[in-house]
């Protein structure tokens, strides 16, 4: 089995995440599309009261006069600001100088009176200050400074919405990199997985070829080691049956004949039958390990003592090819069948 590397990512794969990080990128466009940037809405500037601004001059303190109660007006109550201070100010600094201010009033002459002189120490002036209504309405920088605060705020809130899309385009272009990420985590994951399961495979294909040639190789050394073991009895059988001189019994089917004897009825044994007769006789033949015939010996009579005599005198002219015995010639005892028929 050949390794294969499988490092790589298979293109079905690859595909999957480029379609996915795509699909990302046109979802994020599409927030960034539907998101609507706020408009500035500039307020139109209310018309803030006037501040009215009252000069109070003094009595000039006189030992001995006295200050008649008609020479100081009755002052007037501060209206509440609805402003704070600093805006105030600012506003104040904003006002024309060339604004008249009331004409002081004046002092009348003292009248020196010795009764009064001690409630002169008890009056304090009293300042109300009041603006020209004609010249604070027709302040421009006033009116200019709310609409460039309420246009600096829409710009604020303009930018917010968009730095606010932006984070929201970030976080989805990291979103989708971490997505892309895990996915070529998972898909890298995959493919060493797969790789170990490859190289496992092929140990175990490997072991499972080396224990088939162990196994074969253990046949054939057993059928080696068999092979000998036959070669060694047969040698030793061999070698026993060539030392041994003891018969083996062999059957007529088993004998072949290099010279084989002319088994002719004798004129001799003719006397007493008739032309046609069958006369059977069964020899028991002795035949070295070359073949050559050593003895023979009557089995079974014909009944007919001169054509057993004949047939034992026949059967000596012939001659067979070697008994064997695990490929080693032997002594075989042969039994042959011999029939005759009167002529």
């Amino acid at each position: 089995m050949g390794s294969t590397s499988f490092n790589a990512p298979s293109l079905k794969l690859i595909l999957i995440v480029v379609g996915t990080v795509v699909a990302l990128h046109v979802l994020t466009a599409m927030a960034l599309v539907f998101i609507r940037p706020l408009t500035p809405v500039i307020q139109p500037a209310k018309a803030e009261p006037a501040i009215e601004i009252q000069l109070v001059t003094l009595a000039v303190e006189t030992e001995g006069s006295e200050i008649t109660t008609d020479a100081v007006k009755p002052t007037k109550a501060l209206k509440p600001l609805s402003k704070p201070a600093a805006v105030l100010k600012s506003k104040a600094k904003s006002i024309p100088k060339t604004a008249k201010t009331s004409k002081p009033v004046t002092a009348t002459k003292p009248v020196v009176k010795a009764s009064v002189k001690s409630e002169q120490k008890n009056i304090t002036p009293k300042l109300e200050t009041q603006a020209n209504t004609s010249n604070v309405a027709k302040n421009e920088p006033f009116s200019q400074y709310i609409q460039q605060n309420s246009m600096t705020t829409a710009q604020a809130d303009s930018l917010t919405a968009i730095n606010e899309g932006k984070m929201l385009a970030a976080q989805a272009e990291k979103s989708a990199q971490e997505a892309h990420a895990k996915i070529m985590r998972d898909a890298q994951a995959a493919a060493n997985a797969k790789v170990l399961r490859d190289d496992a495979q092929q140990i175990a294909d490997a072991k499972a070829v080396q224990q088939v040639n162990a196994a074969k190789e253990a046949s054939q050394a057993a059928a080696r080691a068999k092979t000998a073991s036959d070669a060694k009895a047969a040698a030793t059988a061999k070698a026993a049956a060539a030392a041994s001189n003891t018969p083996v019994s062999f059957n007529a089917s088993n004998a072949n004949w290099t010279a084989k004897p002319n088994f002719n009825f004798p004129d001799r044994a003719k006397r007493g039958t008739k032309s046609g007769d069958t006369f059977n006789l069964v020899l028991m033949l002795q035949v070295n390990k070359q073949g050559s015939i050593d003895s023979v010996r009557l089995a079974q009579s014909s009944g007919n003592a001169t054509l057993d005599r004949e047939a034992q005198r026949q059967v000596r002219s012939g001659k067979f090819r070697p008994f064997m015995k695990n490929d080693v010639p032997v002594v075989g005892n042969v039994t042959l069948p011999i029939s005759y028929a009167v002529p």
